[in-house]
């Protein structure tokens, strides 16, 4: 494509360069920085989408990128939604609770991290989310194995960073979420509403965050 476009016959003249169907539905690429060009010449101007994403050697359209996904957890399934019509989640997630080792006791938090990305043909692939699964006790003092099965009443808490801002859903309402640095400083605190917490921080995309709600504490890789 040329950077100085020439008039050629478009829709208002007897013979057409291109059909009605072809200004109306195609989209026209043209060098960046000529958009304006194209829109001000004849014939050219006549397409309906016209979209700068062609270098003066005539490279290729720059590919259109996946939406981002966006986590979700209720009644305990998981859902991953991407707004690009047709793409296809995949995901990775691993339970921090899978350990070997030798000793007498085993701390477990039941935890899961989660990272997703979104998928299409033809298309990049979505930058990827993340976000912390894991378990509160709502009655910590009743938390035991009666008869070999595991009596251990809890609602699930979904934790996602991006840009120093942390939000956790999945708390009742009113409960106060405190978020510390490694180092015991308390950098950020918020009080749920509609059962979610948002909490702006100042920590760094790579530090590690420390997330308290009620007695339960959290670690969590700001993103």
């Amino acid at each position: 494509m040329i950077e100085n476009p020439f008039t050629i016959t478009g829709k208002t003249s007897g013979y057409r360069t291109f059909s009605q169907n072809t200004f109306n539905n195609a989209t026209l690429y043209v060098p960046k920085g000529t958009i304006e060009k194209y829109k001000a010449t004849g014939g050219w101007k006549d397409f309906f989408f016209i979209e700068e994403g062609v270098g003066p050697g005539g490279d290729t359209p720059t590919t259109q990128k996946c939406e981002k996904p966006t986590i979700s957890y209720e009644n305990g399934k998981l859902t991953f939604t991407s707004e690009t019509e047709g793409a296809v989640c995949q995901y990775s997630i691993t339970d921090t609770d899978i350990k070997a080792g030798s000793g007498n006791e085993v701390q477990l938090g039941v935890t899961y991290n989660i990272s997703v990305y979104a998928t299409k043909s033809g298309y990049e692939n979505s930058e990827t989310a993340t976000a912390t699964l894991c378990w509160i006790d709502q009655q910590p003092k009743t938390e035991g194995i009666t008869n070999g099965i595991a009596n251990i009443p809890a609602q699930a808490v979904l934790i996602q960073s991006e840009g120093g801002s942390i939000k956790v859903q999945g708390v009742d309402e009113g409960t106060q979420v405190n978020v510390y640095s490694v180092n015991g400083s308390q950098v950020g605190t918020a009080v749920s509403q509609n059962g979610a917490a948002t909490i702006n921080t100042t920590l760094q995309p790579g530090s590690v965050a420390i997330i308290k709600v009620g007695k339960k504490s959290i670690k969590v890789m700001m993103k």
